[in-house]
């Protein structure tokens, strides 16, 4: 059962709350002010000669999440790096839900938080916080179809529900200051992606999310719309409990900072948020609609085949559907045709005669997907070593190459996708293909196609994961009475 608290008893124990703040902030205050650390010697020598450090968390598309392929999430892989630059593991806490991990931090069941945390005045008065490495934006969430309301005002009258505990409850308790007709519901057991989830399904009006949150489920949930800004944008931020001994704080703000003059940090947002921020509505609604349409036809054959080469049966899925939309009789103006949209001197070589055969079709073009990946050189490592396999698959290996030889000629990495991916289009200039080994490419297509297969495939393995869910969940049995 949802426990749920109105916002106007909320409202009516600021007071109570404002108290209890303060108490916070002298129980924080205390081992500082008396001269005592809260760690003996230094914090940051203890923990590489541990060999770990600790990282407390939540679950959440942004934060940190299990994949057929292990742990991944922005903030899990921030924190990794970090743990990888001091040459010790990563050991991860999660909290069950946001308002969960200050306090726990406070109680030392990690050495720091990253949980998408914002640096708002009442935390900061309880917490060390690092120098921002993102920006997010509070912002109202309506589904299409539904009314859209303007402003705080349009808000009144609206079934509006946040997570307890949260920024989002907050900010909207500020409101109700100057907006006393403003209610809303706090939900002690929902996370920001289940509220996202019922407005998208139309069992809730309204919700207040993340920018960063709410870009990321709208590829999952394209009917998701965005309002308008709750609040002016507000920097992310690493928490530490306070301390005398600053040793590991200190380290991880060096860490954060060398991590953005290197390019690193903006590499990490264009992996996780580049393809959501270039998703098209009107073309994931298309595809939702086929992945139960349409996909079910082939989806064993897909399963069996990927996993004879290795493969991950829904990015061949994904890079099917981005070819043909899962159409075996789809030809295009240069020639290339079937399920996997293969070229004839390709499918030529690969031994397909009938490339309108959809098991011919995604053998082949499974085939060559595994032979690209393969082909890379063994330094590339994953997710750039995928990125690269699929721009070879739409592109041609040795377009790829000239790519990267013209990346590194620049000053670029060549074996890392976001600065490759910016000098491919260049290839369709003169100035460039010409002195380019194999000439003119349209780069700009390998780009738009990595991209796409990657949002194909986020969107379809969520789908996958929600059916999964829904199956194992027990069916409720009707017994008839005893008699």
């Amino acid at each position: 059962m949802t426990l749920r608290k109105p916002a106007a008893d909320a409202t009516r124990g600021s007071n109570d709350r404002t108290r209890r703040i303060g108490t916070l902030i002298l129980l924080f205050a205390l081992p500082v002010l008396g001269g005592c650390s809260l760690f003996d010697g230094s914090r940051l020598d203890a923990i590489k000669r541990g060999g770990e450090i600790t990282v407390l968390t939540f679950s959440g598309t942004t934060t940190y999440y299990e994949t057929p392929e292990g742990p991944a999430g922005f903030e899990y892989d921030l924190a990794k790096a970090f743990a990888e630059q001091l040459g010790i593991k990563l050991r991860v806490v999660v909290a069950n839900k946001y308002a969960d991990v200050l306090p726990r931090l406070f109680n030392g069941d990690a050495d720091f938080a990253a949980a998408n945390i914002a640096e708002t005045d009442p935390r900061g008065r309880l917490m060390l916080f690092t120098p921002s490495y993102q920006q997010v934006r509070q912002q109202v969430v309506y589904r299409l179809g539904s009314t859209r309301p303007a402003n705080v005002q349009e808000l009144i009258g609206r079934e509006i529900e946040v997570p307890a505990g949260t920024r989002y409850a907050e900010r909207l308790n500020e409101l109700k200051q100057t907006q006393p007709a403003l209610t809303w519901i706090e939900a002690e057991d929902r996370r920001t992606e289940e509220q996202l989830q019922l407005v998208w399904e139309g069992l809730l009006d309204l919700t207040v999310a993340d920018s960063n949150i709410v870009a990321l489920n709208r590829q999952y949930l394209p009917e998701l719309q965005v309002a308008f800004d709750l609040q002016k944008p507000e920097p992310l931020v690493w928490a530490f409990r306070p301390s005398k001994d600053t040793s590991l704080y200190n380290a991880a703000v060096k860490f954060l900072e060398t991590y953005r003059r290197s390019g690193n940090l903006a590499q990490l947002v264009d992996r996780y948020y580049g393809p959501a921020s270039r998703s098209n509505f009107i073309d994931l609604t298309v595809f939702r609609a086929r992945v139960y349409s349409r996909l079910p036809v082939y989806q064993e054959l897909l399963q069996d085949i990927a996993k004879d080469y290795d493969l991950d049966w829904r990015l061949v899925a994904a890079v099917a559907y981005q070819e043909s939309y899962w159409d075996p009789k789809s030809v295009s103006f240069t020639g290339v045709r079937g399920f996997m949209m293969l070229a004839s001197n390709t499918a030529q070589e690969l031994g397909i005669t009938d490339r309108h055969d959809p098991a011919e079709s995604i053998e082949g073009g499974a085939r060559y997907l595994r032979e690209l990946l393969d082909r890379l050189p063994e330094r590339i490592a994953p997710p750039d070593r995928l990125w690269f396999a699929l721009a070879a698959y739409n592109v041609g290996f040795y377009h790829l190459e000239d790519a990267r030889i013209l990346t590194q000629k620049q000053g670029g990495n060549p074996d890392k996708w976001s600065d490759v991916k910016e000098r491919l289009p260049l290839l369709s200039e003169p100035k460039w293909y010409e002195q380019a080994k194999y000439g003119y490419c349209r780069g700009d297509e390998p780009v738009r196609f990595v991209n796409r297969v990657r949002v194909y495939y986020d969107v379809l393995a969520k789908i996958i994961d929600e059916e999964k869910a829904k199956r194992a969940v027990p069916a409720l049995k009707l017994r008839a009475p005893a008699i």
